[in-house]
This record gives structure tokens, sequence and C-alpha cells, in this order.
């Protein structure tokens, strides 16, 4: 709903300049409104700024050039509470606590109440300001409490602390710079590049699990000291004495649910799901549903219009796509609901080409239409648009999680890898899948990116040389049964990879996605069933299916698994202009020495099916990054 940042200067006080310019980097986040709050670290101070409302302006000043400690800054989204008294940043009544938060709390109702109840009083009907009294009333001890996406950033005075926090699950990411200078956090990384301390520079390790992963993996990012702070952990910093310590405070159940039957399960999932969905229509703006066509976006849908009869959706339609847009306007036929379909050209793609691209704040593996929806939706008056994202995850949707028992068997044998001498395509291939040792190896082999001997070959040798290639630490329990696969596609599949492109696309147009297959109970309740409920290695999403029998057509229930993103290979064969993209970008980037000229350009010459493409492509947007954020800096 909003965009936060926000710096704390160890030693000097430092211009509010900087401020300003972090604020103005992540306007695209919040045009509703903005504010300011800045401090010696002892009181603190309101302000507004040129974009702030006109009743805002009345009540605080325009921040103007000035030195402070602590500054904090916001853009809203105006979603739930859009009066003035939603305003951040939010103080308390004694001044003492200062909150901006990005988010929606969907149980803040619930919430307010209890607090309620035991004597505290509201100004405002914002989630916000429940925020800030729970944490007057139960300290750090509200994030467990907490059912929605959230970034948080908390001074507290009168304890001398400085809080960050983010959601069970990363649906709102929160980053952070630290060095011996200064702690500066943002919703976006274009935002802490805007402050004095940092100059950027390349974390060659980010670099090299992106191109492994598709994506970063937290805690890294592709930017040295630049942080993203961990799902369901917040990070706790003494203004006194500089110490700081990151602390967890939820995981997966741990305990089972033996003896339910899948017809309880699919029951249960049913009704929760219902609750999640009507929870999160809840907003003071217009909601859409996105629906591309398969099972989760479409059950989303079907299941909101009971609860909101005017419930329209959208489908976004490019090449390829045929099958998900007839799906979906069936589906609108049978429960009667307006149907938009937006066409996405060639051509639009093409020009929004390199601005696109380079609004992500990492290298990229494929063509992203989300942006091209969000436009769509801001286009079309609607500032919540509900998502179908992580259903995958939860009830295992990927078609690689239907490999896991042939890999558990095979692993056996990975001791063949050292036999093979010869170096063909084909005996890389061999080595390369006897080279999963555990389950962070198979989850890695799933994610079409560059495969470690590729990054290997491709790297020039000093660089190479320079990265902590083994992984060890990006570990998690390495349970050897689908339970071990599902936390890696829910940290670094969905946190670290979907939900970040989702929130970066999203908020480039002021809209918001929001997720019913990601509350916490549903989270919880679907972890902790037995593992035969949730995964059976011959169907994917086999409990979701259950469930969807009742709601959705034959067709939908039978069509085939397919990503939501655009036909990339096909793209870059056809194209002419594509093409001539590429062999640009990827000419400037053998000039920089990085990478091994001669097998960017062997890559290049033997295109042979997707995935050599998906290569390139790596490259092309690593040479596309480069440019936005360390030449143009």
């Amino acid at each position: 709903m909003c965009g936060i940042c926000g710096y704390y200067s160890f030693k000097n006080e430092i211009s509010s300049e900087n401020i300003l310019e972090m604020n103005n980097a992540i306007r695209h986040r919040g045009p509703d409104d903005e504010g300011f709050w800045i401090s010696d670290g002892l009181k603190g101070e309101s302000f507004s700024g040129n974009d702030s409302t006109k009743k805002i302006k009345e009540i605080f000043p325009v921040l103007n050039e000035t030195n402070s400690k602590i500054a904090l800054g916001f853009r809203r989204l105006s979603i739930v509470d859009l009066s003035e008294k939603g305003h951040q940043p939010m103080l308390s009544d004694d001044e003492k606590i200062t909150i901006t938060f990005n988010g929606e709390i969907y149980n803040f109702k619930k919430i307010r109440k209890e607090l309620e109840s035991l004597g505290y009083q509201f100004k405002s009907n914002s989630d916000t300001e429940v925020i800030l009294i729970s944490y007057a009333e139960w300290g750090t001890e509200m994030f467990s409490r907490f059912d929605g996406m959230f970034a948080i950033a908390l001074v507290d005075l009168k304890k001398q602390k400085l809080i960050l926090g983010r959601d069970r699950v990363g649906l709102k990411p929160l980053f952070y710079f630290k060095n011996e200078n200064a702690l500066v956090w943002a919703s976006e990384i274009k935002s802490i590049l805007k402050n004095e301390y940092i100059k950027p520079e390349i974390n060659w390790n980010g670099v090299y699990t992106n191109f492994l992963f598709q994506t970063t993996l937290v805690p890294e990012t592709c930017f040295q000291n630049i942080f993203s702070l961990d799902p369901a952990s917040f990070l706790l910093f003494d203004l006194n004495n500089l110490t700081s310590s990151k602390q967890f405070y939820w995981n997966f159940p741990t305990e089972k649910s033996e003896n339910i039957t899948e017809d309880e399960a699919a029951a249960k999932v049913d009704q929760l799901l219902s609750e999640s969905v009507k929870e999160q229509l809840f907003a003071d703006v217009p909601v859409t549903s996105m629906m591309s066509g398969g099972i989760d976006s479409t059950l989303i849908t079907a299941k909101a219009k009971p609860f909101k009869n005017d419930i329209n959706a959208f489908t976004i339609s490019y090449q390829f796509s045929e099958s998900e847009v007839k799906n979906a306007a069936l589906m609108a036929e049978k429960i009667d609901f307006q149907h938009n379909v937006k066409k996405v050209s060639d051509d639009e793609i093409l020009n929004q080409l390199k601005e696109n691209i380079q609004h992500f704040e990492e290298p990229y593996s494929s063509l992203e239409v989300l942006m091209n929806a969000a436009e769509f939706a801001q286009n079309k008056g609607f500032k919540v648009v509900l998502s179908g994202n992580g259903a995958d995850e939860l009830f295992a949707g990927y078609s690689h999680s239907l490999k896991l028992n042939k890999w558990l068997s095979m692993r056996k044998f990975n001791a063949v890898r050292h036999f093979i001498f010869t170096n063909d395509d084909f005996s890389r291939k061999v080595k390369n899948y006897f080279s999963q040792d555990d389950m962070l190896d198979f989850f890695r082999q799933s994610q079409v990116g560059m495969k470690p001997f590729e990054a290997k070959n491709v790297f020039s040798k000093d660089i190479f040389n320079s990265i902590q290639i083994n992984l060890k630490d990006k570990k998690m329990s390495e349970s050897k049964n689908y339970q071990g696969l599902f936390e890696y596609d829910m940290k670094y599949s969905l946190s670290s990879h979907h939900v970040f492109r989702d929130d970066l696309s999203a908020m480039k147009y002021g809209v918001e996605f929001r997720y019913p297959y990601l509350s916490n109970d549903l989270i919880d309740y679907v972890s902790s069933l037995p593992e035969k409920l949730r995964y059976n290695g011959i169907q994917n999403k086999p409990l979701l299916r259950k469930v969807a029998e009742k709601y959705l057509p034959s067709e939908i229930l039978k069509m085939p698994k397919r990503g939501f993103s655009f036909p990339l290979a096909h793209f870059i064969k056809t194209e002419p202009k594509v093409r001539e993209f590429i062999l640009e970008n990827l000419n400037s980037l053998k000039n920089r020495n990085f990478f091994k000229s001669e097998i960017i350009d062997e890559w290049w010459n033997n295109q042979k099916n997707e995935y050599d493409c998906v290569k390139i492509w790596q490259l092309v947007t690593f040479e596309l990054w480069y440019q936005k954020y360390f030449e143009n800096h």
C-alpha cells in the first residue's frame, strides 16, 4: 500500500536532502500523500513534503534543508481509512514512538477490539494505528499476532530502540544497509542508493546465486552491504550502543495433524480460503481479481463472488496464452461476473523493455508481464488486485516437485559423476544431474537458470575465484522428503522471487497485489497436514484440486500447469528488434571484462532450446542492471 524509507546516522547529523531524495525515488509506490519525521535521537518533529495533501501541509511544515541523526520517509497509497488520520509517519500520544508501515494487516479489527478491551482508545480506522498501539502493549511480540503483509520501521525514543520488521513469508520487501556510519533502510534498493553514505558496489556472491536460482537468495542482494530482511524476522537496533540483533518470530509448525482424511482436509482448506478471501476483499477503494485462467487465480475469483457480488476480473493475453484466456472467459460466464481481457502486444513489450527490466533491482531470467497487468488495473481505476500467487508453493504445484521421488532414489548413484571424463554437452548434463547432493541442489536444479558449471565457465577467472560458491549458509532443514522441498519453495521461490517481482511490478503503478492463499491460518494448517495429503508425486496440487472440484469447470481442472510469463525464447528467435537489443547489450557487457567474451559468443551462437535463451537473458539483464545502478548513479 505504500513505500517507506529512513536512516540513522551514528556519528554525525546529516542533511535532510537524503530523506527527501530517498522518498522521491519511491514516489511511484504512494502517489496519494507523503510525510517525514526527523530526530536528533532524543526528540522528533513531523514534516510534510511537496506531494503531501493540502490538509497535511496545513498541519505540518514542508521539510526543507535541515540536519538530523534519524529520519523517516513515507509515501502513501490510500487503501484503508483514506482520511488524513491514516497519515504517516504516525506518532504515539507522547510522541516517543514513531512508525512507518507498508502493507495490510487483515486481522487489525480483531486486534483493535482486544486493545480497546485493555483500555486503549483510537483516533483513526487505520491498521497503522493498531500496529502503533500493539507495540505499546506487546513490544516486538506484536509481530507474531499480525496476519497480513507488512514491512515496518519503528523508532522508540523512550527505550532508545529502532526496529525493522517483515511479515511471515516476505510479501512486502524491506532492504537495509549497515556499516560503521549508518543504518539505512527502504522498500526498494533504489531508495537506499540515494543516501550519501552509500556508493553502490557489486556483490558477486549475490549475482552468482541470482544466476543459479533466478533470484538472489535472502538475505543477500546483488549490492554489497545491502541486505533483504529475512521473512518472519525483525532487526532490533540499540540507538545507544549501536548493537543490533536479528530475531525470528515464526517458523513452520513442527507438529503434524495425523489421522485426518482427505475430505476433512479439503473441507478445512475450503473454509480457511473463504475466510482469507473475505478478509482480503476489505478495502475503501475498488478491488479486482487477476485471473490467469489456471486453477489458482480462478478459484480465488469464484470464492470472492459470494462476498462481493460485483467482483470483476481481468486476464492478460499474450502470445500462446489462448487456452488460459478461453478458460477465464468460461469461468466468467459460469458465475456471471464482468471479465476484461487485456491483450499485450509485442510492441508494448518492446516499447517498455529497457525501463521495465531496469525497474527490477537485480538481473532476471524471463520477461515479466505483471507490470502490464498492474498498469491495466491502474488504468481501470483499481488499486487492489487479488492474486493466486502462493498456491504453487503451498500446495506442491510446481512440476519439479513431481521429480522429487526419482531424485531421492537416484542420489545414491551420485558418485558416478567422478567417472565422467568427457566434456560434451550430454556428459556435462549427466554430471550436473548427479551433482545434486542435497535438497538445496535439487531445488536449484529446478529453477530455470544457469547451471553451476555454466556460471563457472562464463565468469572471468578473477571474479569467479572471489565468489563463495559453497552455499551451505543458504540451507534449511534439509529433511529428505517433500517437507524439505516445501521449505525451499516457500522461502526462496516465493519470498525471494515471485512476491518480490510482484511488489516491484504492482507498486510501479501504485497498485497493491493481495494473496488469499498466504493467510497465517492457511499456511499453518496446510503445512501441518501429513505429507500424503499434500503431495503424492503423481499430480500437482492434489489437495487444492479436490477443493476446486466444487467450483471450477473440468476444462480448467484438466489444464496443464503453465507459468504466468511471456514466451521469451520465441520472442528472441522471431523478433529482429529483440535480437538487435540483445546484441547491443551483450557487446557492451563484453567490454566490461566481468565475463568471458568467448563464452558469451558461444552461448549466443548455439541456442538449441529455451534454457539457452534464459542464460543469454540473464546476461542481458545483468548489463541493464549495471547500467542503471552503477553507471548512471
